[in-house]
């Protein structure tokens, strides 16, 4: 008997003591890696005017590249993906959403999406290059691209960083890498151009960070970076000054807003 209640004993002590490991477990990601989610609107309420006539009878090709922010990694459905929600209002839309979307001002409209979630820069070259056509002389082009992302943070600092893959790498390794990327993000701006002989208008997102810049990767059990902030940074120069040297370039601030919703109000249609 004194053996039994010796072991009961024992066995209630390793309990408490487990639910104690988890409490303060729980309370550590908690109180101290996770991050508040916020609440409310996600961006700016959208104009309704100008959705309430037709912007343009020309055909419009609207093209989605990058990677997958724009293919709609976690989006709902494919119908909430950003992409698709610029096209067509999805079922059970935000009522003061709703009939705000290109389909609505652009009867003639097309589009596809080559986009593929993880994929590098370098890759989004190699897309353009080998999946889209040109389009017809009388047709408008729209081009929705995030690039740049995942070249920053592949490898995730399980092996050596190198470009295309660089996290963990020193602001002076990256140099020759954030340099090759200015090189690349020109050549596919010119590309996307010219697939539309009849005009075309690229919106252009440079990147979010999701440390809201604090840059503390361990929060998320992953190696400490200290130059990942100034890396980051160097590639959103990069974006912007590709939009700021080009009048039909057209910068998402997706850095400032974290919002796709802010896509609707810089389009500068109508035609």
């Amino acid at each position: 008997m004194a053996t039994t209640a010796k072991s009961r004993r024992r066995s209630i002590f390793v309990v408490v003591i487990g639910l104690c490991c988890i409490g303060l477990a729980y309370a550590y990601v908690a109180f101290w890696l996770a991050r508040p989610t916020g609440q409310g609107p996600a961006g700016p309420a959208v104009e309704r005017g100008p959705f309430l006539q037709v912007w343009s009878q020309q055909p419009v090709h609207v093209i989605g590249i990058g990677d997958s922010i724009t293919a709609g990694l976690g989006a709902r459905t494919r119908a909430h993906s950003y992409f698709q929600r610029v096209l067509k209002n999805p079922d059970a839309e935000f009522v003061d959403m709703r009939g705000v979307c290109l389909s609505q001002v652009l009867p003639q409209l097309s589009s596809e999406n080559i986009a593929v979630s993880g994929s590098t820069s370098i890759q989004h070259e190699e897309h353009l290059r080998e999946r889209l056509q040109p389009q017809p002389d009388d047709t408008f082009g729209l081009v929705f691209m995030t690039t740049g992302g995942n070249d920053i943070i592949h490898n995730y600092g399980r092996s050596a960083p190198r470009e295309g893959a660089m996290y963990g790498a020193t602001l002076a390794e990256a140099e020759p890498w954030i340099a090759s990327f200015e090189q690349r993000l020109g050549r596919m701006l010119e590309g996307l151009t010219e697939l539309f002989p009849g005009g075309c208008e690229i919106y252009l997102c440079d990147i979010y960070d999701p440390t809201d810049g604090v840059g503390d990767a361990p929060s998320v059990f992953l190696p400490d970076w200290p130059d990942g902030l100034a890396i980051h940074s160097a590639y959103n120069d990069v974006l912007r000054r590709a939009a700021r040297t080009r009048d039909h370039v057209f910068l998402v601030p997706l850095h400032l807003s974290r919002s796709w919703v802010s896509l609707s109000p810089v389009l500068a249609f109508p035609l």
